[in-house]
């Protein structure tokens, strides 16, 4: 009887170590795969240096807008992303307002030392109008619509709404060698949530809230130097902006 006993206490402790070592196993093969992936250091400073352009085709109500920006995770050489965009504009000779119709590559790393990459492609629509108060204050309004073909995900598409704020300092009126703070808020909302491999994304994908100094050159010409704060559902950082405005 005894050696029964003995036999089923042996049975049941070996039954209870395969368990262990099962769900060991099985926590070791779902944490793995991120093991790889750099947790992101919320405290390390970034930088996104920015060049913005604006033409118009003569005196025609046409025009085309751009912009590169090469954004790091750090002050420069850890790469956040390489973006590259375009877009024809038109402005109605009735209402002060900008349409544009774009399409931008972007190329997007991971943080920390691993060199791989993601290609997005995305084609957007906007619309662009300002609001004046006073001599002071320049205001604009900028709603944006993204149609986004992220590398081995489904088509995603995003709405983007920015209120841009500068403020004349030195000077009563936005003009040659006129010293400006600028202010903009940007919120992006996803709105197709299922991005494929039974993988989804939240509503909410960031918010952006930037400050700087920016001084302006001669007309059509202005730099700006601020720091901007970008908030995702993941992290938060804080990343200075060095960019440069031209209207040609």
């Amino acid at each position: 009887m005894g050696g029964y006993l003995f036999a089923s206490h042996a049975y049941c402790n070996t039954i209870e170590m395969k368990k262990s070592v099962f769900l060991t196993i099985a926590c070791i093969c779902f944490f793995l795969p991120n093991l790889g992936q750099a947790q992101i250091n919320e405290d390390k400073l970034g930088a996104w240096y920015m060049y913005f352009f604006d033409t118009t085709f003569k005196e025609s109500q046409w025009g085309f807008q751009g912009d590169v920006q090469y954004r790091n995770w750090d002050i420069g050489g850890d790469l956040e992303q390489l973006l590259l965009r375009g877009g024809l504009t038109y402005t109605p000779k009735s209402v002060n307002i900008k349409f544009t119709l774009g399409y931008g590559n972007v190329t997007t790393g991971q943080y920390g030392s691993s060199n791989a990459t993601t290609t997005e492609s995305r084609i957007y629509q906007e619309a662009l109008f300002p609001v004046q108060f006073g001599n002071r204050f320049y205001t604009n309004h900028r709603f944006r619509y993204e149609q986004r073909w992220v590398e081995n995900q489904d088509l995603r598409t995003r709405y983007r709404y920015n209120l841009f704020l500068n403020i004349a300092l030195n000077k009563a009126a936005m003009e040659k060698n006129t010293l400006y703070l600028a202010i903009y808020n940007e919120l992006f909302i996803n709105g197709q949530r299922d991005i494929g491999n039974g993988n989804s994304v939240a509503v909410f994908d960031r918010n952006r809230f930037y400050v700087a100094l920016g001084y302006l050159i001669k007309k059509g010409l202005k730099v700006q130097f601020g720091m901007m704060r970008q908030t995702t559902n993941s992290w938060s950082k804080n990343q200075l902006q060095l960019s440069l405005h031209q209207k040609i």
